[in-house]
């Protein structure tokens, strides 16, 4: 009904013109014969109004033809579609069509190229992180099976760099996995606190390094997620924690509950970050103020954190008091039952 109205907005002119020529013909009919006046004056008027009609179907009919035929050009811009519209409009709208179905097919050619060097890059850093891991899992073997054949210090040293080469190697290979157009999320109830102890123990070279104080709260409660996922987050967070320090480190991780979420909580007593940093410390490179314990900082951590959290479906908050704290709050959403409204 809508595009009807449009379709007598845009002709009503020749209602308009009709009617003109009805009016004429009235004139007409009335200085010819007073008598027949009014039966044939309904009847001209009558057969203008149909015939208007009739004009208003045909072109409301052929515009939707070629709108549909457009659309199908539009979304596949083939020969055969191409051919199709053109057999539809006129030879002036033709050549316009004919350009835009060459830049289109350019475009599509170009953006095909696109995706092709896409996935060429993304399946090698994939590679490249896997083959990573091969010389990081001979480096763990060393360090753990010939630990009395080295001294402390050097052992101290070996396992620091072998758990930020884990760590360069695991964002870098998240990162690709988020960029990635196809997604191998595996949905599950997860235990937070096994998630949690898998991660702490991954970092535990660093956590000793510098003798943090883990507060781990968490008991037996369980949420409904993707592990890896999870443990990819769990991790930059953690990481964020030791990079950013104080002399007495702690982290403290507790869960409480809710009617809609199960909320996860994981702070520190580190350096913070300043009040009118924080709305922006979710966005790719922001590292903050120069300070000397930012200087190496990639700004890439927390931005992964957060891509990850959307994938998930996870909501985050964060909150820091300058100099004192910083925490991240993960919401895992409860799964309603299908009687619940």
């Amino acid at each position: 009904m809508k595009q009807l109205w449009h379709m007598i907005e845009r002709y009503y002119p020749w209602l308009l013109l009709l009617l003109g020529v009805d009016c004429f013909c009235a004139v007409i009919l009335w200085i010819s014969d007073i008598q027949v006046f009014q039966p044939l004056i309904g009847l001209v008027v009558l057969t203008s109004i149909l015939l208007f009609s009739a004009i208003l179907f045909v072109l409301n009919k052929r515009e939707n033809t070629h709108m549909e035929l457009f659309r199908d050009f539009l979304s596949d811009p083939t020969i055969c579609n191409e051919e199709r519209l053109l057999s539809a409009i006129s030879q002036k709208e033709g050549e316009s069509v004919r350009f835009l179905a060459s830049v289109l097919r350019e475009y599509k050619n170009e953006s095909n190229n696109m995706a092709d060097a896409l996935r060429d890059y993304e399946e090698y850093v994939e590679g490249w992180a896997h083959e990573a891991k091969t010389p990081l899992s001979l480096l763990t073997m060393l360090l753990d099976n010939r630990n009395d054949e080295i001294s402390p210090s050097l052992q101290a040293k070996l396992d620091y760099v072998r758990s930020q080469l884990q760590e360069d190697v695991t964002q870098m290979l998240y990162y690709a996995r988020l960029k990635s157009s196809t997604k191998d999320y595996r949905f599950e109830d997860v235990n937070l606190n096994d998630c949690l102890g898998e991660v702490l123990e991954d970092y535990a070279p660093l956590l000793e390094e510098k003798h943090f104080v883990i507060l781990n709260k968490l008991q037996s409660e369980t949420v409904y997620t993707d592990r890896r996922g999870l443990q990819f987050m769990l991790g930059q967070i953690v990481s964020n924690a030791i990079k950013y320090s104080s002399d007495s480190p702690m982290l403290t991780i507790s869960v409480i509950h809710s009617e809609t979420a199960d909320i996860l909580s994981v702070e520190d007593n580190g350096i913070g970050v300043k009040k009118y940093n924080l709305p922006y410390i979710f966005q790719k490179g922001f590292t903050g103020d120069s300070t000397d314990s930012r200087k190496k900082a990639t700004g890439m951590g927390l931005y992964l954190v957060k891509k990850m959290a959307d994938d998930l479906n996870l909501h985050l908050e964060a909150a820091s008091q300058w100099g004192k704290s910083f925490k991240i709050v993960i919401f895992f959403p409860k799964l309603r039952s299908n009687g619940g409204k």
